[in-house]
């Protein structure tokens, strides 16, 4: 299942932080409303605790902490799996949420297996409004470079490149893209570094429309390794 290792993190940690954050939130409102209703009267500072806890719930959703961004990630993830799962299944296999032989808590979001070849595919959401362009040889999300997306992307395909190569005794080219959820990117995308970045809308399309390298008999012999070598991440 697609993101099934980032939710489960991310209920974890909502799991951990849970007293402290409510906790919290009493307290904030029960203060609040106690003074509102010491000089307006208690139903005005019954009103102020309220919108309070309303308030501190809603900020806990969207601030940019640990919780929250497992959970976003985990939504990539789900529909970046969801797009993928477009695909024709009688020339594509997808595998989602594997985990990485060469690191144990390393993991590779989707691997696509077909007739156009093999790609190692990982989900990133990214705020609303942040572009995301290169400059320099290097990539940026608005002011900030984030080279380090690119270099993880590109590792896991090679790990998986020589895995697979090793299994089946011939070498296997494994293709990067980053399907990219939210901000703000040219149309046709960027490449960097062989790292390809697309909207997760437009990852589907590029690779069906692909020349067809493989046969299907090839495509079938190759999904099967992945499934020996890459075990799902939520097992391990």
């Amino acid at each position: 299942m697609a993101g099934a290792s980032a939710q489960a993190r991310y209920r974890r940690l909502r799991a951990e932080y849970r007293q402290e954050r409510v906790l919290a939130r009493l307290v904030l409102a029960g203060v609040a409303g106690s003074m509102t209703a010491g000089v307006f009267g208690w139903l005005r500072g019954m009103s102020v605790a309220l919108g309070l806890l309303l308030a501190h719930s809603l900020f806990l959703r969207v601030r940019p902490d640990a919780v929250t961004r497992w959970r976003r990630g985990a939504a990539a993830e789900r529909r970046t799996g969801r797009r993928l799962s477009r695909l024709d299944p009688a020339y594509f296999h997808v595998l989602h949420d594997r985990a990485l032989p060469s690191a144990s808590r390393a993991n590779l979001d989707h691997l696509v297996v077909g007739l156009t070849g093999v790609y190692a595919i990982v989900s990133r959401r990214l705020p609303p409004l942040t572009r995301l362009r290169v400059a320099d040889d290097r990539l940026w999300a608005g002011p900030r470079p984030i080279d380090r997306l690119p270099m993880m992307a590109r590792s896991a395909a090679r790990t998986v490149g020589e895995r697979l190569s090793a299994d089946l005794g011939r070498r296997i080219e494994v293709d990067v893209i980053v399907a990219v959820h939210g901000g703000r990117m040219p149309h046709l995308g960027i490449t960097i570094a062989g790292v390809t970045l697309r909207r997760a809308k437009r990852a589907r399309r590029l690779i069906q429309r692909r020349p067809a390298i493989l046969t299907t008999a090839q495509v079938t012999a190759i999904a099967a390794a992945a499934e020996r070598i890459l075990p799902p991440m939520i097992d391990v």
